[in-house]
């Protein structure tokens, strides 16, 4: 009866096995769609987008055991069926992974911005997943790339799903998705260096806090994944009641700064989120003010609010730019002006 029953069990391993090889090219077709629509579920709040961000999540335990699934496989499969069944799962989630999480960071990058370099970065790593001379030539046979490759999927994962599920502010986030990025490239580094001494040992721990540093120093470089600009404007004047502002004004004429200024952003971010955002008033490169604002998520166009700037410099001619960051650093647009 147990022979009987491991015997079933092996061709339901194998049927799904099979299934598995012959509708793989799908996954990363259908995780980008699933990211898009989740994109739209989230700033509806619909129950949805949580449930996809959860199901994303708990695909990590995989790969976090993917030592004692792939052990627990070989007991029902020959041993290389079992290393090529873990090896596409761990395939199969860094797909699922990095086009979930692509339509996110496509809509809020700043695209004149060195945050191109974050999402390009992004782009090539979804590509390389889905290209398997690039992913099981180069990347999954070499551990400690593999293990590189896998914490930044876990960082963009955790930097889209963080806000989502915990309401987190993108500082929390960030910060949490580094300390989960250092964490699972120390074996990486480990492998690299061979670990045996305690010199070593101290290189590893180094290597690893630079990585952290590195990715917390560049955080204007990394698009915040659920805040994204929807409406903005620089006018004379905005309705507070109705929270409508008037004309945008590109070109302002300098006897008419008197009135004094209005920086107008519409925000959209997950429902239940609190996030404190600065507007930046900056002359010619030069920060001149930098006032704070809170949004609050939910809303479908957008969280509405301003900043009203009414003292400008002896000189206010030229180029103007409103910076919009998390009070964190990372931007989330620019309002470009100038005044004549």
């Amino acid at each position: 009866m147990q022979v009987h029953r491991h015997q079933s069990l092996l061709r339901v391993l194998r049927v799904i096995w099979r299934h598995a090889l012959r509708y793989r090219r799908l996954l990363p077709v259908a995780s980008f769609a699933a990211g898009l629509a989740s994109f739209f579920l989230v700033e509806r709040q619909a129950q949805l987008a949580q449930w996809l961000t959860a199901f994303l999540l708990l695909g990590w335990i995989w790969l976090i055991g993917e030592g004692l699934f792939g052990r627990l496989l070989s007991r029902w499969l020959r041993p290389n069926w079992s290393e090529a069944a873990t090896r596409l799962a761990a395939q199969s989630l860094h797909q699922e992974t990095l086009f979930f999480t692509l339509p996110f960071f496509l809509a809020t990058t700043t695209w004149a911005s060195g945050q191109v370099l974050f999402t390009g970065t992004l782009m090539l790593a979804a590509v390389a997943s889905i290209v398997d001379p690039i992913y099981l030539g180069v990347i999954a046979s070499r551990r400690w790339l593999f293990l590189g490759f896998h914490a930044f999927t876990l960082f963009v994962a955790l930097l889209t799903a963080l806000p989502i599920m915990l309401q987190l502010t993108t500082g929390e986030s960030l910060s949490l998705a580094t300390v989960a990025m250092m964490v699972f490239a120390l074996p990486g580094v480990a492998g690299v260096l061979d670990v045996r001494r305690t010199r070593r040992w101290l290189t590893m721990g180094l290597l690893t806090l630079a990585l952290g540093g590195f990715a917390w120093s560049t955080r204007n470089w990394i698009p915040p994944a659920t805040l994204r600009v929807t409406d903005a404007a620089i006018t004379f004047r905005v309705t507070e009641h109705e929270r409508i502002h008037g004309e945008h004004r590109p070109l302002i004429n300098v006897d008419r700064l008197s009135e004094g200024l209005y920086a107008f952003t519409a925000i959209r971010a997950p429902r239940g989120l609190h996030q404190p955002v600065i507007h930046e008033w900056q002359h010619e490169g030069r920060v001149v003010d930098r006032i704070e604002i809170e949004i609050v998520g939910g809303r479908q166009q957008g969280y509405r609010a301003w900043s009203h700037k009414t003292e400008f410099p002896p000189h206010p001619c030229g180029d103007w730019r409103v910076v919009v960051r998390t009070d964190d650093g990372q931007l989330i647009g620019v309002i470009r002006f100038r005044v004549v």
